[in-house]
C-alpha cells in the first residue's frame, strides 16, 4: 500500500470485531513508531498504557465518549468495541506544554495500525477523572488521548460535501459511517 492510500484508509473506526485481538507486541511496535516521531524540543515528555485485555478494556470503555454528531447513538455494542487502547499521557515533570506532540504520536500510531490491517479511533472526549481513578494513573501524568484499535467493523465513505457548512458525519441505513470532506481547491488559499 503506498502512503497516499495509507492515510486514505486511515479513517476513524468506531465499530470493531471486539472477539479479534491485538496483540501486546503489535501495540508495542505502535508505540515505538510514535517515539521515533517528531517532537517539541525532542523533550520526548509522552507516556503510554498499554491495554488489550477484555478486562482492562472494560474498565477503559465507560470513560470515552463516542461520536458526539451521532447524537442517537450511545458507541459501540458490546462485540463491537475496540479489543485495544493505547491511552496517551504527558508527563509533567518533563514539561507542562504538550503542543501537538500527542497528535503527531497518535497520528503515527494510526497509520501503522492502517498499514497492519488495523483501524482506530482518537478520543479526546475523555473522561479523565475517572479513567484516572479507575487505573491508577500517577498525579504527574496528564491523559491527552485514548486511541482505540481493533480490526474495523463498519465501512467508512469519504465524500464531498454537501453544503460550504455542512461537515457532519452521518450513518446510512446500512450503518456506514459517510464523511464529507471540502474540495481541495476549497482549501488552499492564494
Amino acid at each position: 500500500m503506498d502512503f497516499d492510500d495509507l492515510v486514505i484508509r486511515n479513517r476513524s473506526y468506531r465499530r470493531f470485531f471486539e472477539s479479534e485481538p491485538v496483540s501486546t507486541t503489535t501495540l508495542r511496535e505502535l508505540v515505538n513508531l510514535a517515539r521515533l516521531s517528531p517532537n517539541s524540543g525532542n523533550l520526548q515528555p509522552l507516556k503510554y498504557m498499554l491495554s488489550n485485555t477484555p478486562e482492562r478494556n472494560a474498565r477503559i470503555f465507560p470513560h470515552l465518549r463516542w461520536a458526539g454528531q451521532l447524537k442517537d447513538w450511545p458507541g459501540p455494542a458490546e462485540g463491537e468495541r475496540p479489543a485495544a487502547h493505547i491511552i496517551v499521557l504527558g508527563d509533567t515533570r518533563i514539561t507542562q506544554l504538550f503542543a501537538v506532540d500527542h497528535g503527531i504520536a497518535a497520528q503515527s500510531i494510526m497509520l501503522g495500525a492502517t498499514a497492519r490491517g488495523l483501524g482506530g479511533c482518537i478520543i479526546a472526549s475523555i473522561d479523565r477523572d475517572g479513567l484516572r481513578q479507575d487505573l491508577e494513573i500517577p498525579g504527574h501524568l496528564e491523559i491527552l488521548l485514548v486511541l482505540a484499535l481493533g480490526t474495523p467493523r463498519e465501512t467508512v465513505i469519504i465524500e464531498p460535501i454537501r453544503s460550504d457548512r455542512d461537515t457532519a458525519y452521518w450513518r446510512d441505513a446500512e450503518g456506514r459511517h459517510h464523511v464529507p470532506k471540502r474540495p481541495l481547491d476549497s482549501i488552499i488559499v492564494d
